[in-house]
């Protein structure tokens, strides 16, 4: 309550008597031409034009002699030359503890019907990193209640990855997995170009109470303005540096990244940028990139952000450019495989083809060698999978092969399985099923070389 009453008296404090106003002096296309604010307005302000049937917002894009372009929030219908258009200034944030537990936009207003009280300091949407030379190294292992997470995909403190998926793989439901199990002191969910009954189902069915518990969701549905889905993953990171900056440490949820990337589409576009990377304008990368980097363990002081960023990959294509711009500034990735998916494993993920980069650090010297035997075997299951489909494998040609179809169908089934006794445990009972198969602990032997899994887990 002294928080709020505290934000309030800020925001008192904040308000101005006189603002600087314009007038509308042409419409083009989705662009709103004002005169008379080109001295006082800046790239990014917002702006308010008063029309007959309400106020409009929108955003300053361009400022060319004394003419200011203007993208609206909503549909331009309605706007007469010569509307009334004020200068409301740089767009801000002030994010409150009092905020975990609710859902809100991308403009810290509420949207599930309770007010909603602002805290004691504003933050602009757009900050730098912390220090590259004074972060932390990553932190020590975190459980997440799902065994692939726990053992072979491990995820630490401060790590980033991506989650790629092709639409209707379990991503979101994934994603409810982790707010609901993962250690971290607050989770912070962007939802992106959601479309709106599906807010609701998501915020009482997938995540559930106990996951809304310490959440705090921001969404902007896919009718909202591209202003307004741009800003949505800025606005959760910004009050995910709220708990950052007090100790605490944040788990951060993205969903989706393209729809974030395709949402600056727009905006760039009608700032008069040119499309370059597959329809993509070039600032893209900086904007992926530079969303990325503010998530990371934080300065001594300071808590840290472990961040989950989802990719939606159409045709499984992992060289597109938001996904290929992505990949390259995380700390791992994860990819959800369809095929998978279809055949009732979730969560539906192909162990192969993720990576995290917090190995070998992460694991000890007998955890890594645990690891290296099951993607030795899964990989030479894979690699002659097609062969033992058609029947022209006969037990007994290939020790490993052999092995490797024992061990397919509890692996299998492991990497589906709930871990909720923590990552130690989870460990344990992954040797247990080397050993049960009749590994006894031992390497799998090296001509296992016939699969295109690597027979070292490394740093990628």
């Amino acid at each position: 309550m002294d928080e709020e009453i505290a934000g309030l008296r800020a925001q008192i404090a904040q308000m101005q008597p006189v603002r600087a106003v314009g007038r509308v002096q042409a419409v083009d296309g989705t662009a709103i031409w004002v005169r008379g604010l080109a001295e006082s307005a800046s790239i990014g302000d917002r702006l308010r034009l008063i029309r007959p049937d309400g106020a409009l917002g929108g955003e300053v894009l361009r400022i060319r002699d004394d003419l200011v372009a203007m993208l609206p929030d909503e549909a331009a219908d309605g706007v007469s030359r010569g509307d009334r258009v004020a200068v409301l200034g740089p767009p801000t944030l002030a994010p409150c503890d009092s905020w975990v537990g609710r859902v809100i936009d991308a403009y810290g207003r509420p949207l599930d019907g309770a007010p909603l009280g602002p805290g004691p300091r504003r933050r602009p949407f757009r900050t730098s990193p912390p220090p590259a030379a004074m972060r932390r190294g990553l932190g020590s292992r975190l459980g997440t209640g799902l065994a692939v997470f726990d053992t072979l995909l491990p995820i630490v403190r401060g790590q980033r990855i991506g989650l790629f998926a092709g639409s209707g793989v379990g991503k979101s439901r994934l994603l409810a997995q982790l707010a609901q199990g993962m250690q971290a002191d607050v989770v912070v969910l962007a939802l992106v170009g959601e479309r709106g009954r599906e807010v609701l189902e998501f915020v009482r069915h997938v995540l559930g109470r106990e996951g809304m518990a310490r959440s705090v969701v921001v969404t902007a549905t896919s009718d909202r303005s591209p202003l307004e889905r741009r800003r949505c993953p800025l606005a959760a990171m910004t009050i995910a540096e709220h708990f950052r900056d007090q100790g605490h440490h944040v788990l951060y949820l993205a969903d989706s990244i393209t729809r974030f990337a395709e949402a600056h589409r727009e905006v760039a576009i009608a700032s008069g940028e040119l499309p370059a990377l597959r329809g993509h304008p070039a600032s893209v990368a900086h904007q992926i990139m530079r969303l990325a980097e503010r998530a990371g363990p934080g300065c001594d002081g300071q808590g840290d952000i472990t961040a989950v960023f989802s990719v939606l990959v159409a045709g499984s294509d992992m060289d597109e450019p938001v996904a290929d711009i992505l990949r390259g500034v995380l700390d791992g990735h994860v990819i959800l495989d369809r095929q998978i998916a279809e055949r009732g494993r979730f969560p539906a993920i192909d162990l192969l083809r993720s990576v995290s980069r917090s190995l070998p650090e992460a694991a000890n010297a007998l955890e890594n060698d645990t690891i290296q035997q099951v993607r030795r075997l899964l990989g030479t299951y894979a690699q002659n999978e097609t062969m033992l489909r058609a029947g022209l494998y006969r037990e007994g040609e290939d020790p490993t092969l052999d092995l490797a179809i024992k061990a397919w169908p509890e692996l299998d089934s492991f990497l589906a399985s709930t871990s909720p006794v923590g990552p130690e445990q989870a460990f344990r009972q992954l040797s247990l099923i080397l050993r049960r198969l009749g590994s006894s602990g031992a390497k799998v032997p090296q001509r296992a070389a016939r699969s295109n899994v690597p027979s070292k887990v490394t740093s990628t």
